[in-house]
């Protein structure tokens, strides 16, 4: 555990030994908290657009950017729907890159049958007050290479064998590496440890939810410019969060405007982080047309697990009185 994915994804960066001069590909719709954990090791980080249907990173743009000073690929899970790892595995050991999944929304997800997590060199997690389980803040790192094992301990232990001491492996702990203060507090952990006893009713709570948001709205498509998400075969749904996308920015925002009127607070979501005024003049130039649209046209539903189906009708009522109202 640590104290935010934040952390786990700074500590996959140490572990992946990102240092500057390297180069780190991962998509530009995404928090920023993905960018900053290699930013802060000197690596200048490569975006790549997302896939057109789904907002994940497009394998074939991850090969079209590296180079020879490529060290590692970070993958986001949006909304705990798998990117196509398959792709992206077979990608990373050709050209010896290290892969970081940042499935901050993807607990209890799948690809393939495989946990999402579970495939990359690192997996990190969030408990967010915004996920599936909560400690207000917290993370997880998951270390999917075992020779990393002993290094990310001490890491997480500020740089040195504190936790080889306290196994009676050493007579005293020193410093030995470099690390932070990773490690949450017995209360976060405890927190979330109430919550892990009620994972599976939670998670079937929230699947529900996400299906009864997807039954009532499907029929729209084709009717109104909406479109539900797409979940590929090989992926599966989590209930972190729902969104539709819309057709323009425009629409969006006017919808935004008419839920907030009738009660219902929906949401935008990522802003592009390659558009980002932090980042803005870092940035190759290149135009990631598909980032740039999902960012304009997401659409977030309330989605909670306290949520009701009634609330759930009244929101999706009010979604189709907007385009009935504005002449869709």
């Amino acid at each position: 555990m640590t104290t935010s994915c934040s952390d786990a994804l700074e500590m996959s960066a140490l572990l992946c030994r990102i240092g500057p001069g390297d180069e780190v590909i991962m998509p530009s719709f995404t928090f920023m908290s993905t960018a900053n954990a290699f930013l802060v090791r000197g690596a200048k980080v490569v975006f790549a657009d997302t896939l057109p249907d789904v907002p994940n990173i497009d394998p074939a743009e991850i090969e079209r950017l590296i180079t020879t000073k490529t060290r590692a690929i970070v993958v986001v899970h949006y909304s705990g729907i798998a990117c196509d790892m398959d792709r992206i595995m077979e990608m990373a050991r050709r050209y010896n890159l290290c892969v970081v999944e940042d499935a901050a929304h993807a607990i209890d997800s799948y690809y393939k049958g495989r946990p999402l997590g579970s495939i990359g060199d690192f997996g990190t997690f969030s408990f967010h007050e915004t996920k599936n389980i909560i400690s207000g803040e917290g993370g997880l790192l998951i270390i999917n290479q075992p020779d990393q094992g002993n290094r990310a301990e001490i890491i997480w232990e500020k740089g040195t064998n504190r936790a080889a001491f306290y196994r009676g492996e050493v007579d005293k702990y020193g410093w030995v590496d470099i690390g932070s203060s990773y490690l949450p507090s017995d209360a976060v952990a405890a927190f979330l440890y109430a919550q892990i006893i009620r994972f599976d009713n939670i998670q079937n709570r929230r699947k529900k939810l996400w299906w009864t948001y997807y039954n009532l709205l499907k029929p729209l498509e084709g009717k109104v410019p909406l479109k539900c998400p797409v979940i590929p075969d090989f992926a599966t749904i989590n209930g972190n969060l729902f969104h539709v996308t819309v057709s323009s920015g425009e629409t969006r925002d006017r919808a935004l405007e008419y839920l907030k009127k009738q009660g219902v607070h929906a949401l935008f979501h990522y802003l592009p982080l390659h558009s980002s005024p932090y980042y803005l003049d870092k940035h190759d130039g290149r135009s990631l047309p598909n980032t740039d649209r999902f960012s304009a046209t997401i659409l977030r539903l309330p989605f909670y697990n306290s949520l009701r189906k009634s609330q759930v009708k009244f929101i999706v009522g009010k979604i189709a009185e907007f385009f009935q109202v504005n002449g869709f």
